[in-house]
């Protein structure tokens, strides 16, 4: 761990919803690196790392230069800011971070010390000035209107999904989680939203008349079914998607909007065939990810998320389906176990726990069956399971990337 990864560890816990000043007068003490170059600024309940990747490809298949800053990470913190699919080095990392220390010692005159969150964003904008990027997708750590990256005015602000997560921060109902997505909204600017619950969506159009924003909406100014696109300029068919589910199509469909929408402002030119391939050759680890031997990994780390997970599962007739589930504690476990028993009565589920001290574990379960190592537990079935047997792992982002290091290191010494 280099210098900058051990003061960021000494932050963790320091999250402000006070406001923005703090990151508003760092940015301006850094001199405002998010004005040199076009952003598209992406929040929702689920669906925010789909559609990043689903845009990266794009951008990248058409030759520009793509920043993407995404949380959490699945291998290396490095890999939250990256530059066409290249994660930051640690040489750049730390010459940055102490870029930010500096920045921080005249900060701490007026305010209180940067959160994690904080200082990996400062980061992110920092490079991808360097690196004169042609366009940054930045993803929201969490709602939207006093999230740390809403110091940026995003070109295109986009709005994937709005659930029930996190609602001691944003608020207990959908529509003030709404009200929270929606605060990343900019005056002038365009927005575009996935398929939301009517009160979201009245939000969102509420927010957008009074802002004076473009807004596009999933259903009514563009869709994707059966490998169709279409919005009020083309149809483009015959499209295959990488991620796996049908609910990626609506990821994919956001993401696409998005991206025609970027490319008419920039008078970039889309090419049709370069858009099928990257749209076939999208993947995004720990979200439907196939590992060998009939394991799935997703994290699906809240309800929505959960039931498109159910969704999928439900497909897969004449398997005999087993889940692994892993959650933090502050989390709503008890009623995304509680909802797993009721949609899928006959999946054989069980319980484990992982290295976080928020980990659920046996203390916290009443009569849910249990395993203390997913390690062995995965080790079992790899040895056991048939070719008519399905194994999904599931739960916390941070369990998903804990397990998925263990399968990639078994695959490297098979």
């Amino acid at each position: 761990m280099n210098e900058i990864e051990t003061w960021l560890e000494s932050r963790i816990g320091l999250n402000f919803r006070s406001g923005l000043e703090r990151m508003r007068q760092a940015i301006s003490l850094l001199d405002h690196p998010e004005e040199n170059y076009p952003i598209i600024h992406v929040t929702g309940t689920n669906g925010k790392g789909s559609s990043i990747a689903f845009m990266s490809q794009l951008f990248a298949e058409h030759k520009k230069k793509v920043g993407t800053f995404t949380s959490p990470h699945m291998v290396s913190i490095y890999d939250r800011i990256c530059v066409n699919h290249k994660p930051i080095s640690d040489k750049d990392f730390v010459r940055i971070g102490r870029r930010i220390q500096a920045m921080e010692r005249q900060l701490l005159q007026t305010q209180d010390p940067l959160s994690y969150f904080e200082i990996l964003t400062l980061i992110a904008l920092l490079y991808f000035e360097e690196e004169q990027v042609d366009v940054a997708l930045i993803e929201v750590g969490i709602g939207g209107l006093l999230d740390a990256t809403n110091v940026v005015i995003g070109d295109v602000a986009v709005v994937t999904s709005v659930g029930l997560d996190h609602q001691e921060t944003l608020g207990d109902s959908i529509v003030a989680i709404a009200e929270q997505k929606a605060g990343i909204f900019k005056k002038k600017e365009r927005a575009v939203i996935g398929p939301l619950a009517e009160e979201a969506r009245r939000v969102c159009e509420l927010r957008a008349d009074e802002l004076g924003v473009v807004l596009y909406e999933y259903g009514r100014d563009f869709s994707f079914s059966k490998g169709q696109f279409s919005n009020q300029d083309k149809m483009i068919v015959g499209l295959q998607l990488g991620l796996k589910s049908t609910y990626q199509e609506e990821n994919a469909a956001v993401a696409l909007q998005s991206f025609l929408l970027f490319m008419k402002q920039q008078n970039w030119q889309p090419q049709v065939k370069w858009i099928r391939k990257a749209l076939q050759e999208t993947h995004w680890a720990g979200r439907l990810e196939y590992f060998e031997r009939g394991i799935y990994l997703d994290g699906a780390h809240n309800l929505p998320a959960l039931s498109r997970l159910v969704e999928f599962i439900r497909q897969q007739e004449q398997k005999e389906i087993f889940l692994l589930f892993g959650a933090l504690k502050r989390k709503n476990y008890q009623g995304m176990l509680s909802y797993l028993k009721q949609e899928l009565p006959d999946v054989r589920l069980t319980i484990t726990t992982f290295e976080d001290d928020g980990a659920i574990d046996k203390r916290n379960l009443t009569t849910e069956t249990y395993v203390s190592s997913y390690r062995e537990f995965i080790e079992q079935f790899i040895k056991k399971s048939t070719d008519s047997q399905l194994l999904f792992v599931t739960g916390s982002l941070y369990f998903i990337a804990e397990v998925r290091a263990f399968l990639l290191e078994k695959e490297l010494t098979a």
